[in-house]
Parts: structure tokens; sequence; C-alpha cells
């Protein structure tokens, strides 16, 4: 009697063991996204759709913005030169005066440029010379931007005035030690060729006192005489302004400006009873915006 007592006991024993670990093991398959199914006391493992848990404090993907948003475009303009210039003797005008100004539209790598120059100097070559450009701009690599499109230049003298459209291209950027210069090929529509370069340097004495060098020259192929223009090297032109910026984007200035013509180009000049080599005070605001 007791031995089949025990034996009953021993039984039942293992039937609750069996059924522990194989709850534990449907709650494990479970779990790894299987499922256990019977058929005729035999188990079925099937394969269960995964879950993914998405923590509460995420907002789907499809909502998220983009990270960088390199599309944008922005419009910047920059007044590097505005300045005034006291006559210093002889025949030259009172009220002599000078601007260049640049800027862009567009994003990172395509940009619309404009670029504005001129001045009235009645002691050197025209009364009035004024230059505008429109190119197109285009990212060549670190630091660079390659520049294609057109130019109008109109000059007046003794009341005459001569206009001609040109073709532009050239390079814009920063060399080594932060020289930013600009580099420019032109081709008018008779054919004349001349180019262009310009290289300007910021030399920061303190946080807001800075002294700007810039150098400047112009060669011509032909000789464009209505222009006051020699075939080889134009002109150089050197210069230091000294300016204060009480404002990053807003500063005064004062300094000197030296500008010399060579060859046909000052003979020219003194044709036109000018006077080849200037040096020249100059007071102006530096901006931009």
């Amino acid at each position: 009697m007791s031995s089949a007592l025990s034996k009953g006991c021993g039984v039942l024993v293992a039937c609750v063991l069996s059924a522990g670990i194989g709850s534990t093991t449907a709650s494990a398959e479970a779990e790894h996204g299987y499922g256990v199914a019977h058929s005729g006391g035999a188990p079925i493992v099937e394969v269960l759709p995964e879950r993914v848990q998405i923590p509460a404090n995420v907002t789907p993907q499809h909502d998220w913005p983009h990270p960088v948003n390199d599309q944008e475009h922005h419009l910047f303009t920059l007044v590097d030169v505005l300045e005034y210039r006291p006559r210093t003797g002889g025949n030259g005008s009172s009220s002599d005066y000078r601007w260049d100004i640049e800027g862009w539209y567009g994003g990172d790598y395509n940009r619309l440029w404009f670029k504005s120059e001129g001045q009235q100097d009645t002691a050197f070559k025209a009364d009035y010379d004024v230059d505008f450009q429109l190119l197109y701009g285009r990212f060549l690599w670190k630091h660079y931007d390659i520049q294609i499109g057109g130019r109008m230049e109109t000059q007046s003298f003794r009341n005459h005035n001569v206009t001609r459209g040109l073709g532009v291209i050239g390079i814009q950027g920063i060399v080594p030690y932060n020289y930013e210069f600009e580099s420019s090929l032109f081709i008018d529509q008779r054919g004349a060729v001349s180019a262009r370069l310009s290289y300007t340097k910021d030399f920061l004495l303190t946080q807001r006192l800075i002294l700007q060098g810039r150098f400047q020259t112009n060669v011509s192929i032909q000789q464009v005489e209505e222009f006051t223009t020699g075939s080889g090297l134009n002109n150089l032109e050197f210069g230091v302004r000294l300016r204060y910026e009480i404002h990053r984007k807003f500063a005064p200035y004062i300094g000197l400006s030296l500008d010399r013509s060579f060859g046909e180009t000052a003979r020219l000049v003194r044709q036109q009873g000018g006077d080849p080599s200037q040096i020249r005070f100059v007071v102006g605001l530096r901006m931009w915006f």
C-alpha cells in the first residue's frame, strides 16, 4: 500500500514539473517571436509577427525635420569701399568719390553675384567711370568660386559718354594666409581682351581696429583709346585703410591710395590732361549686411 502511494506521488510531481517547464518554454518562445500550439498533444512552434518597441518620447521618423538644410538661400552685400577723396592739389575736383560694392544671393553651391565699382576723378582718366557686373557663381572647391557672366562699363569725359559690354569669366576666393583675391578675364563686343587682379588682406591691430591692405592691377591685350586703355600693363593701385568697427557690420575708415598708370595708358591720360600718378587721402565707410 505504501509502495503504491509513493509511486503515485512520484507521478504527480513529475506531471507538475513537466507543466512548469512547458509554460516557461512557451513564455520564452513568445518573447522571441514564437508561439506554441498543440495539435494531437504535440507542440507546434509558430513564428509570430515581430513587435517593435517605440519609446513614448520619440515621434515617428516621417515627422522629423531634415538634419541639415543645405538648400536654403541667403542674401549678402558687402560695401567694401565707399569713400570721399578731398583735393590734394592741381586741378582735381574737390568732390571726388569712389565705391566698390559686391554681393550674392543663393546657397552653398550656386550663387548669383552682383558687383559695382565706380569713381569720379577728374584728375585721372575719365570724369566718371562706372562698372557693373552680373555673374553666375559655382562652388569649385574649398574657398573658391568660378564666375561667369556679363559686365557693363560706362565712362564720361568732357560731356562725352562711351559704353561697352563685356563677357566675364573669373575666379574668386581666399588663398593661404587669408588673402582675399579676385581675378577676372574680360572680352568686349569688339574682341578686345583685358584682365583684372586684386588682393585684399585684413590685419587685426585690436579686436575693433583693423588695417586693410589693398592691391589691384589691370592689363589689356589691345588698345581701347575711348576708354583710356593702352595695351600691356595699364595701372597698379596700392592702398591702406584703417577702420574702426563700431559694430561688426559698420566701420568708418581713413587711408591712403596710390594709383599709377604705365605705358600707353599713361600717355592717354596725359593727352586728356590727367595725372598718371596720384596719391590720395581717403575717408569713408565699410559695411555689410
